[in-house]
């Protein structure tokens, strides 16, 4: 059973469909038991960081996933929380990967949103894809580069569009939104 993480924060519907469509069941929940004997948990998100935190933090979630020994997937916000800190707000976050999530300079269009290719991917969650694979991105918000950074994306600056430490992997797309491409990361996923 795959767990998908209930805080407050967006898309879990979509992620919900998008693995009944790979014939994948899941269950959206905030139950820490039924999230710690998922085989695989899932942890997406589309909404504000501090809000997003201190539902984690008074739901006990926070430190539940940090104790998480089974694959877990951050997706655009998830991905988000699971680095150092956010400048969202001034935003502590849960600190798994060494990052900091800053917002895009005012340059070109924000929040950037549409289709866009890797400059570079690596790991298992892209077995099968290449860096011409394009996903789907809505974000105003970037992981920046960083030494667990599985995949790099540029929009106005280079930023960390995958990363991955240990049995933790975070997206900053949309793979439920990213058609044949999306799917298949999310197999790969799934099968891990």
């Amino acid at each position: 059973m795959v767990a998908i993480i209930k805080y407050n924060a967006g898309n879990s519907r979509s992620v919900k469909n998008a693995l009944r469509r790979l014939g994948y069941q899941s269950i959206i929940t905030d139950e820490p038991d039924r999230i710690k004997d998922a085989d695989k948990v899932i942890f997406p998100g589309v909404g504000q960081a501090a809000a997003a935190m201190s539902f984690l933090e008074r739901s006990g979630i926070d430190k539940l996933i940090l104790n998480l020994n089974q694959p877990m997937l951050g997706i655009c916000l998830g991905l988000q929380l699971m680095c150092r800190c956010s400048d969202e707000s001034n935003t502590i976050c849960l600190g798994i990967f060494d990052a900091e999530v800053k917002r895009f300079p005012p340059q070109k269009i924000i929040p950037h949103m549409g289709w866009n290719n890797f400059e570079r991917v690596e790991g298992e969650l892209f077995d099968g894809l290449s860096k011409q694979g394009h996903m789907y991105f809505v974000h105003s918000y970037y992981a920046e580069l960083c030494p667990d950074a599985s995949a790099v994306c540029d929009y106005i600056t280079p930023f960390s569009a995958a990363i991955q430490k240990n049995n933790f992997y975070g997206v900053q797309f949309h793979p439920e939104k990213s058609g044949e491409a999306g799917e298949k990361l999310l197999l790969n996923f799934l099968k891990l």
